[in-house]
């Protein structure tokens, strides 16, 4: 049993940390602390991840439309989100730093796929998916420079914002949110306040860190449309 907590433990610590909490019994060591939440926290945000985009998933499904989603604003969220898991990869950062970035990587490449597919172009829905796989494939095997993928990384400031402010326009030109998941947007806002954080404790990379202050940002102004415009139905709908 004392082995099988010992190996529990040290999935959020180092052996260091181990013996600073459980042989010197120092549960007030700052450092250990700070380093336990950084990682418990990223943990909990990647297992999040595995879920976080599946409400908008399923509202597309069910509504059969992806209307009030835009298709521009995914794409560039999309390439944010490459960028950031292929820059964290090639470097070597712990999982638990960006281990969120795969699952997010998926579930956003299946909500462009069934963008494309609702808007009446299922070739275009493979074709999406095709591409994003590809790019990923070649970002990650070491083919790119790592200067390349900073630059690509550092690119994101601008990507990430971009990509949220064509949403937030979308939302304002159809005075509407649209299929927008609420549970989606309110967990993107919470996971990317997060991992400024856990970015700051596990990375030190000041160009991820500035990233996902951007992106908390961006996300901020998209929950308070998703706020603004509850139950508001969109400009088209009101005219039908």
């Amino acid at each position: 049993m004392a082995a099988i907590f010992r190996q529990l433990c040290l999935l959020v610590l180092t052996e260091a940390c181990y013996d600073e909490f459980f042989i010197k019994f120092n549960f007030l060591h700052v450092p250990c602390l700070k380093a336990a939440i950084s990682k418990s926290l990223g943990l909990g945000i990647v297992a999040g991840s595995l879920l976080v985009k599946v409400p908008q998933i399923l509202k597309i499904l069910a509504a059969k439309s992806a209307e009030g989603i835009s298709i521009t604003g995914t794409i560039l969220e999309l390439t944010a989100i490459i960028a950031n898991f292929s820059y964290n990869f090639i470097n070597g950062y712990p999982f638990s730093a960006y281990g969120d970035s795969a699952f997010l990587l998926i579930q956003t490449s299946i909500i462009g796929a069934l963008v494309y597919h609702y808007g009446g172009s299922t070739t275009k829905a493979v074709g999406f998916i095709v591409t994003v796989t590809s790019l990923v494939g070649i970002l990650c095997s070491g083919m790119v420079s790592l200067n390349v993928l900073w630059t690509l990384q550092a690119a994101n400031i601008a990507i990430v914002f971009a990509g949220k402010m064509v949403q937030a326009v979308a939302n304002y030109t159809n005075g509407s949110t649209g299929q927008l998941s609420a549970i989606t947007v309110t967990l993107l806002f919470l996971g990317s306040m997060a991992r400024i954080f856990t970015s700051i404790q596990e990375t030190g990379d000041q160009v991820i860190i500035i990233t996902y202050c951007v992106a908390t940002v961006a996300n901020g102004i998209i929950m308070a449309q998703l706020l603004y415009y509850w139950n508001v139905p969109s400009k088209k709908a009101k005219k039908e």
